[in-house]
């Protein structure tokens, strides 16, 4: 357990990664018949695997939230 507290963005990273780690599961999956010349999966399958896409969005987005969070907290305790 670390004693850093929970920042602006932070669970968006994490939901975005684990997103992503399933869209990647899901594309090795899909496309491993592919090269073993088995039949292909169903259209479900490369639906799941557009969610590498998506995680990846999230955890950008969970990044700029950040970054945004840190300008703020940096200009209002600048002097002026």
């Amino acid at each position: 357990m670390t004693s850093e507290t929970s920042r602006p963005g932070d669970l968006l990273v994490r939901v975005g990664a684990a997103v992503f780690a399933v869209g990647a599961v899901a594309t090795l999956v899909t496309i491993t018949p592919l090269f073993l010349g088995w039949d292909p999966l169903p259209t479900a399958a490369y639906l799941v695997s557009m969610l590498m896409g998506v995680g990846f969005a999230v955890a950008g987005a969970g990044v700029l939230r950040s970054i945004a969070a840190q300008r703020r907290e940096a200009r209002e305790s600048s002097p002026r």
